[in-house]
């Protein structure tokens, strides 16, 4: 077909004519610009991932248009946009202003595609890509207050505290380090790599807190440390009271820029807010800053809660503390109606269940109230397996299973070490020193001082007492009253610090010791002091006098009894026909008996 080259050239030629070239030279460009511009700004302004493929189905959408409309139309200087006239009776003499302007924006446009590939090819810039073969385990350190208002410590506490929520809630994550574990970072100097490096997580996120007048800015950044790769960037400035909503907007770009899948469920119990309520909100997160940072452990949390309840009566969360903290005054601060307190713990526990039947927290401390108050060990399990299935990564729900199964001697259950947090570690100390592994429980007892510091002395003493060590369980313990801990008041520290001093030969100190712990336990069921005090008797060997406590700790409902099966303090008592009875009556053959069936299933 020898006539097929003109023809294209000819038709070439009308393309340039009419401008179609150099419109898609511009349009090229532009759209390269859009897309670029896309590409960079939507992750910081949290768009959905389909947001570039929208724009790219725009873009040539609007690239078909401009196709046609540069055929049939044409600008003019003078006569403005016109329809192009066929090629013999186009006006070429009036063209050469239009067509000068044309030809400038197509070199520009052609500059500007070459400047931007070079960007893109020597800067890598783009969006990010991570290594999705990496664990998704992460740790959300504690918020920077950049107010340097004290009082505010609080928030940036509970912004943390409620982003960790959050991601518990996604089973994707391999893990998530507790709020426990990561504030012993509050203060720290350490870089972010060595802190990744202590808590072995691939990512982190840190974060600025700052409030002026009614205003807030927070910034969150989500950085993988090992490459110095920062991976999502965002500031948030908003009006003070949609604080509330940020946490939970954190959180799915977190699983959205790690790639971790989210299912629709668990997406909605992300979403979903616990209180519209400002002032309930900071109440709340306040009374959880007091509790978790231990400096204030005579705080009336049962009242400060029910003005949260106050505010708003809806708050599932609230409800559950409620329960929570009706059982920690019961069992560690003493109160004169037990019964009362028992039913209040309840009566909370149901509603925030009624309100939120997937609320983690309200089935852990059923479980909870099932393992002190009940002595009901296969609902107590029960429970806490449901809040693990609900939050998997959840360590605060790990530090009631492990005791859990330690004390119901199912050792194999317990929870790997290898979760380096607070919660685990506390716990592997008497894993450890139960079954005489001298060398894990060195490794555990110094990974835990590194966490937590002198606080960690009085678990530390205990455990020694465990293993028998009771020069070192001493050396612990008068440390402890040394720095003033506060956990030397309890009822639990005081039973432990006589038996060391018996074991080493002070018998006078610890005779003191008792003596006033025995007074004290007529006026208050502080730290449950008849269980301990039966503790202490069998473990010098006083077998009469351990029962006569032990059965007052029955009679008050000790919420330590659950440990009355693997106590190694207790050995002495286990050959007596009354253990046994008692044993039975506080739920431990009942729970034999369960797993028995299990198994016979």
């Amino acid at each position: 077909m020898p006539g097929d080259p003109n023809k294209l050239s000819q038709f070439w030629q009308e393309l340039k004519r009419r401008k179609v070239v150099r419109v898609i030279t511009v349009y090229a460009a532009a759209a390269f610009v859009i897309l670029e511009l896309t590409d960079i700004v939507a992750p910081s302004l949290g768009l959905p991932d389909w947001t570039l493929n929208f724009i790219i189905i725009l873009l040539c959408v609007g690239f078909i248009i401009s196709v046609i409309l540069s055929w049939i139309y044409d600008i003019h200087p003078e006569e403005g946009i016109v329809k192009t006239e066929p090629a013999p009776k186009g006006k070429t003499e009036n063209s050469t202003d239009s067509s000068r302007g044309w030809k400038m924006a197509s070199y520009i446009s052609f500059v500007v595609i070459i400047a931007l590939l070079a960007f893109n090819l020597f800067t890598g810039k783009g969006r990010i890509t991570i290594d999705e073969s990496l664990e998704k385990s992460i740790a959300v350190l504690p918020f920077l207050n950049l107010i340097g208002d004290p009082e505010q410590e609080y928030i940036c506490v509970g912004l943390t505290d409620e982003i960790i929520s959050n991601l518990y809630k996604i089973k994707s994550f391999d893990k998530v380090v507790s709020l426990t574990s990561v504030l012993s970072y509050k203060h720290s100097e350490k870089k972010t790599n060595e802190i990744a490096e202590d808590l072995c997580v691939n990512y982190v996120l840190e974060g600025t807190y700052k409030k002026i007048g009614d205003q807030l800015r927070v910034t969150a950044q989500l950085i993988e440390p090992n490459n110095d790769k920062h991976i999502w960037l965002h500031d948030y400035d908003r009006p003070y009271e949609e604080i509330i909503a940020i946490p939970t907007d954190i959180a799915l770009q977190i699983a959205d820029h790690l790639k971790a899948f989210i299912s629709d469920e668990e997406k909605q119990r992300v979403e979903r807010i616990s209180t519209s309520n400002e002032e309930a909100f900071e109440i709340f997160q306040e009374m959880k800053y007091h509790f978790f940072s231990r400096n204030t452990p005579s705080i009336p949390y049962v009242e400060i809660l029910q003005k949260a309840i106050e505010l708003d009566p809806e708050y599932a969360d609230v409800y559950a503390w409620l329960g929570f903290a009706a059982l920690w005054e019961l069992s560690y601060t003493g109160m004169s109606n037990s019964q009362l307190t028992v039913y209040d713990a309840l009566s909370n526990i149901n509603k925030a269940l009624e309100l939120d039947a997937d609320n983690a927290l309200a089935h852990t401390i059923l479980g909870i109230y099932n393992l002190w108050v009940k002595w009901d060990y296969p609902e107590a399990e029960n429970q806490f397996l449901i809040a693990a299935d609900l939050e998997p990564n959840n360590t605060d729900i790990i530090f009631y299973l492990n005791p859990f199964y330690l004390s119901m001697d199912r050792i194999e259950e317990f929870a790997p070490y290898s979760l380096n947090s607070v919660q685990v570690m506390e716990f592997a100390l008497l894993l450890y020193a139960k079954l005489k592994n001298h060398q894990e429980f060195e490794k555990a007892r110094k990974k835990y001082y590194d966490f937590v510091g002198t606080s960690a002395l009085p678990p530390i003493g205990e455990s020694y007492i465990w293993l028998e060590e009771y020069d070192s369980a001493l050396y612990c313990f008068e440390k402890a009253i040394e720095l003033e801990n506060w956990e030397m008041q309890t009822s639990r520290f005081q039973a432990h610090l006589a038996i060391a001093y018996y074991k080493t030969n002070n018998s006078n100190e610890a005779r003191d010791i008792i003596t006033e712990l025995i007074s004290r336990s007529d006026q208050s069921l502080l730290g449950s002091p008849e269980y301990f005090i039966g503790m202490y008797y069998g473990g010098i060997g006083e077998i009469d006098s351990s029962f006569i406590w032990l059965e007052k700790a029955f009679n008050r409902h000790s919420a330590e009894l659950y440990w009355l099966k693997v106590n190694p303090i207790l050995e002495s008592i286990r050959d007596d026909p009354r253990y046994w009875d008692l044993y039975e009556r506080t739920g431990h053959k009942a729970y034999d008996d369960y797993l028995a069936s299990r198994i016979n299933k």
